[in-house]
């Protein structure tokens, strides 16, 4: 072959392939583009679907939060006898209870919400036991008394993860 043969292929050729990279990065970037753009609303409808799911998670988590606060707690679950131990143990029973009642909701919920929910749960149980172990606490009542007079010094732990829920739940919607 001679010299002029061949350039005039590559004259034919060059075009030729200049042209079929082109097309083969638009198709490229068009193939990645719509696989986005399916993804987004596969997304996008899964949100849809699990925000009611979520949204009733946080509902559960409030109504623990509020159920375990010990002004609330303490008038619901009434001393059976005057022995403070027992009652002691009556409300943290009652804590615990109502808290393993509510684990599934954490698959719902942020692990931040999650730990500040469990932090809330554990600072109360140990506002109980603080409680119980002063030398003036003697009976159920006095019990009773002692916390709820704390309760009038300080927030209850549940309701700074009350406050948490609340902005987790605004930025959500």
């Amino acid at each position: 072959m001679d010299s002029s043969r061949i350039i005039d292929l590559l004259l034919f050729a060059i075009p030729s392939l200049i042209t079929g990279l082109i097309a083969y990065y638009f198709f490229k970037e068009h193939t990645k583009n719509e696989d986005g753009r399916r993804r987004f609303l596969l997304q996008k409808d899964l949100e849809v679907s699990a925000l009611p799911t979520r949204l009733q998670a946080y509902e559960r988590m409030t109504l623990f939060l509020e159920r375990i606060a010990p002004s609330k707690l303490l008038l619901r679950v009434a001393p059976t006898s005057s022995d403070k131990n027992t009652y002691e143990a009556m409300l943290i029973q009652a804590i615990e209870s109502e808290f393993e009642h509510n684990l599934a909701q954490q698959i719902y919920v942020s692990e931040q919400c999650w730990s500040i929910i469990n932090t809330a749960k554990n600072a109360t149980i140990q506002l109980i036991r603080k409680a119980s172990l002063l030398e003036k606490t003697d009976t159920a009542d006095k019990l009773r008394e002692v916390v709820l007079t704390e309760m009038l010094e300080r927030r209850a732990p549940s309701d700074l993860a009350l406050s948490f829920i609340k902005d987790e739940v605004k930025n959500i919607l």
